[in-house]
């Protein structure tokens, strides 16, 4: 059975470049394939990952949609074909493979989009030891169940108040959502101070995570992302690279 990693956090924190690290440090210490999920509309994490995105499953549900609607493909079939072309859409990499939901070209909500993709998930899934999923902000995805179970939860946060917060909330959103997770790690994102905020030493408690954990601010990474470049080109002496291989060999 698969390792699920789920991602979340509140927009412009860091979140997917976070994501990006995990996997990077999976790899990096054998533990592959891994399967990435970016399902988050507005990531990035094919740039993150150096991968590039011919096609996502929200570009697939429009282009079925057209197909419905001309009368070429109804039932069963439809079903089939979408999983078939969302199945064409894996990003084949070293050691993993990525996969991107993406966002709808047309009107409508993602739920049929989330179906799908939940599906595909639960099918590939049982290739991969790995899967972590780059959620979008907030805990919609975990909500409508895109994946049955996650072994470690990942929330990211920067040090501000506002954003010390917002983990509150998610925490809070995760129990009344019934989220199933196993573990709980809390990032906190871009510290310049270099200690953890006041107010973030209280979450442990507060949230019971497993750990706290103090990403200090980057200029490398900060580079990076300003340029695009994915987090495997980061030189082998950076601090959040250490920190982050760190606690992977932890979980593992």
């Amino acid at each position: 059975m698969s390792y699920t990693i789920a991602i979340t956090g509140k927009g412009g924190v860091g979140k997917t470049t976070i994501t990006g690290l995990i996997i990077n440090r999976l790899l990096a210490n054998g533990h592959q394939p891994v399967l990435a999920v970016d399902a988050d509309p507005n990531s990035c994490l094919h740039s993150v990952l150096g991968v590039k995105v011919e096609s996502t499953v929200g570009r697939i549900r429009e282009e079925a949609r057209t197909e419905a609607s001309k009368g070429k493909v109804t039932g069963v079939a439809k079903q089939q074909l979408l999983e078939m072309k969302i199945a064409e859409c894996l990003v084949e990499a070293k050691d993993f493979d990525m996969i991107a939901m993406g966002r709808p070209e047309g009107p409508g909500c993602y739920c049929y989009a989330n179906n799908v993709l939940k599906d595909v998930i639960q099918k590939l899934s049982a290739s991969y030891p790995y899967v972590v999923i780059d959620n979008e902000a907030g805990l919609e995805n975990l909500s409508r169940r895109i994946v049955q179970k996650v072994d470690l939860l990942v929330m990211v946060a920067d040090p501000s108040k506002n954003g010390i917060e917002t983990i509150r909330r998610l925490h809070k959103l995760a129990f009344e959502m019934n989220v199933d997770f196993k573990k709980l790690w809390i990032f906190i994102n871009r510290v310049r101070t270099g200690k953890i905020p006041d107010e973030a030493a209280y979450l442990k408690n507060e949230t019971e995570a497993d750990h706290i954990i103090m990403l200090p601010d980057n200029h490398e990474i900060a580079v990076f992302s300003e340029k695009g470049n994915p987090v495997s080109d980061l030189s082998a002496g950076n601090e959040v690279v250490a920190l982050m291989d760190k606690f992977i060999k932890e979980l593992f």
